[in-house]
């Protein structure tokens, strides 16, 4: 007995989905790398910390986070200044450093997730 499949590709709803999978996934991870360095950012009265943001620029499909503070490049690259107990500079460079295997890990789940269609 032979078995007969029928596959019909629908490639442009495919690349459509996997973009707004990498989309969510780069503003997911985005977000991660925000929250591990705000609890690194060097803190006093909380300004620097509540300046950070996470921003994904969807055509170009790239990611940030960002710190704009009038000092937070300072803060973040001046080796020499005392912090609190695990506060630190490198306070951005670090967590991203640190967590690009989970940064690679949460946009591909998310890729994979809108390649499934949930």
């Amino acid at each position: 007995m032979t078995a007969r499949a029928r596959l019909t590709w629908n490639g442009a709803a495919a690349l459509r989905g996997t973009r707004a999978g990498a989309v969510r996934g780069l503003r997911l991870a985005a977000e991660h790398v925000l929250e591990r360095s705000r609890r690194r950012v060097p803190i006093e009265e909380g300004t620097l910390e509540r300046s950070g943001t996470a921003s994904v620029d969807e055509e170009a499909l790239t990611a940030g986070v960002s710190y704009d503070a009038p000092y937070a490049i300072r803060q973040h690259e001046e080796l020499n200044y005392r912090h609190d107990h695990g506060r630190s500079a490198k306070y951005l460079e670090g967590p991203l450093t640190e967590e690009a295997g989970t940064v690679a890990e949460i946009i591909a789940a998310q890729v994979r997730r809108s390649l499934r269609g949930r």
